[in-house]
């Protein structure tokens, strides 16, 4: 490995952001799962949930949509709702939905700063019932359209680029390298310890 080579390796996964994941419950397009891969590699994040109850295990995602982030990313496949949402409190401290319901909160109200984990659902039903039960609550990117959802993708996007504004201005892209969850993706990437 050439010394360009890791130091931009370095200066990414110095970057990555262990309390803030991406959960997606059953999205049927591949290429909507890649443009979303792309969105996270993107904003430093590292873990992607893919949840799908409903529809098989995709065999391989979009490769022109992501342009090769899932192989940067730790993708985690489930096929149990209730194995991966334990695996989700195990980690993360709070899990929200994106759901139109009374008792959601504008994504702009919400402490992206916190541990926390986003859930977006399919392209037809959004997020289930019983995934909804499971979390902590739900949450709006506000519009004032006439349709109200956006593409699965975009409404990742525009999630996690709130979640990248709010997390620069804690200083949360400035944490020291040395974290145990930074040396085991240094492991992970073949670059070693520091």
């Amino acid at each position: 490995m050439t010394n360009e080579r890791r130091e931009k390796l370095e200066k990414v996964i110095s970057k990555r952001q262990p309390g803030l994941g991406i959960v997606l419950e059953n999205v049927f397009d591949p290429h909507n799962i890649s443009a979303v891969m792309r969105s996270c590699d993107a904003v430093g994040i590292q873990d992607v949930y893919i949840l799908n109850t409903k529809i098989p295990r995709h065999k391989k995602w979009g490769a022109k949509s992501s342009s090769g982030a899932a192989k940067w990313l730790s993708v985690h496949e489930f096929d149990r709702t209730e194995e991966c949402f334990a695996v989700l409190k195990n980690r993360y401290d709070k899990i929200c939905t994106t759901h139109l319901s009374s008792d959601a909160v504008s994504l702009y109200e919400m402490d992206l700063v916190q541990n926390i984990a986003l859930v977006f659902g399919n392209e037809h039903g959004g997020v289930s019932d019983e995934v909804r039960e499971l979390a902590n609550g739900n949450f709006i990117i506000p519009q004032v359209g006439i349709i109200q959802s956006l593409n699965i993708s975009v409404a990742c996007a525009v999630s996690i680029y709130e979640a990248f504004r709010q997390r620069s201005i804690a200083g949360l892209y400035n944490a020291p390298p040395g974290s145990e969850y930074h040396q085991q993706l240094r492991t992970e990437w073949g670059i070693g310890e520091i």
